[in-house]
């Protein structure tokens, strides 16, 4: 699980650059209808697959981009197909060689598919090919991703309004841009409702692993953290803070269902209407190669319903920030951001670039933690 994340940071810094289940066949032969995929030409019924890094049942990245997929089946009436636990390895490159042979469209839904996706896009230019977090392109190759730390932001205002003790507690999964800047923008949700929150950060080094990410959790909470925040795919952080009487907050899929009691809320992807909207551009022949940045404006990014004990006036504070940022009146990234050392890194009146936050290397003010190198 590892290089999704490693190297996921990179994809967006870099694309943000530039831009400013199934059959096995042999040899691939192209059909009529593939032919059409890529040239503008259109496809009635396109035949889609989708590549997954992990199994669809594991609560969190997966399992969000397998409920895209069954949303595009139910709002376009077709089948698409998906293979799962692929590696970031040579493996990628031969699922997608065989999936390439009898489908129109192709979801790569991790980073460390890139080079293979690239490369069997050249070997069948009709294919196209659609890759989650990359910057790599082609006349039939595009990326998407999504800005996430908005809705990290929103969770931070909830757990800063919950908070009896005004310190959080946050497991984070490798110490790359990715998880800084939505650990930044979670403290500073949480600070713009209580200054003097505090957030302990541990990493666990892991995407899914539960027993490593409850033991993580663990040392948080024995430190005095009375809500625990977790950026992986499993609950188990989220279960160690329920055992222990602490509120949670989860990534990627709503993740109430695991901890009831607890559950405050958490960012979440909603994949399935972009789906829809790139196999309908195939459809009518109106697809481009691109890079695309969604967000809570989009609905590519939102906040997972309410745990059961968040009072009513919270739930009214975090709506009304949400609709700030939707409509761009708020940047979870605004001036004066001083950093943990007390620097100034964002003066009054400005605010980071994506460039800027897609590369970020170093925690907010209130963070209390390393980043290794």
């Amino acid at each position: 699980m590892k290089q999704r994340g490693l190297i996921r940071w990179l994809s967006l810094l870099l694309g943000l650059v530039l831009i400013a289940g199934c059959s096995q066949a042999g040899v691939a032969t192209q059909s009529s209808s593939q032919a059409g995929a890529a040239s503008g030409q259109g496809i009635k019924k396109p035949r889609v697959a989708f590549v997954y890094l992990g199994p669809p049942g594991d609560g969190g990245w997966t399992y969000q981009h397998d409920q895209g997929r069954k949303y595009l089946e139910n709002q376009l009436g077709i089948k698409a197909d998906y293979v799962e636990n692929v590696p970031e390895s040579a493996d990628a490159e031969r699922v997608l060689t065989q999936l390439a042979q009898n489908h129109d469209i192709i979801f790569a839904t991790s980073f460390g598919y890139q080079d293979y996706v690239y490369d069997v896009a050249q070997k069948f230019p009709h294919v196209i090919f659609m890759h989650c977090a990359g910057y790599k392109t082609a006349p039939n190759m595009g990326t998407y991703f999504g800005r996430n730390y908005q809705a990290s932001y929103l969770a931070g205002v909830a757990a800063g309004k919950m908070t009896k003790k005004n310190l959080l507690g946050y497991v984070g999964a490798f110490p790359i841009p990715e998880v800084i800047y939505n650990i930044n923008a979670f403290t500073r949700g949480a600070q713009s409702v209580n200054p003097k929150v505090k957030v302990k950060v541990v990493w666990s080094n892991t995407w899914f692993d539960p027993a490593t990410e409850r033991q993580a959790a663990g040392s948080l909470l024995d430190q005095g953290v009375d809500v625990v925040a977790a950026y992986q795919d499993s609950p188990a952080s989220l279960q160690a803070a329920q055992e222990r009487g602490a509120y949670a907050i989860g990534n990627d899929s709503d993740m109430g269902r695991y901890v009831p009691d607890a559950y405050i809320t958490n960012p979440v992807w909603n994949w399935g209407p972009y789906y829809v909207k790139v196999v309908k551009e195939v459809m009518d022949g109106t697809w481009k190669s691109g890079q695309y940045l969604g967000g809570l404006k989009d609905g590519m990014v939102g906040l997972a319903p309410f745990g059961k004990n968040v009072p009513q006036d919270v739930q009214n504070l975090v709506e009304k920030d949400k609709e700030e940022i939707t409509a761009g009146k708020l940047d979870p990234f605004h001036g004066p951001i001083y950093d943990a050392s007390g620097e100034l890194r964002v003066p009054a009146g400005s605010k980071l670039t994506d460039q800027q936050i897609l590369s970020m290397n170093w925690f907010v003010q209130g963070v209390e933690g390393t980043i290794p190198k």
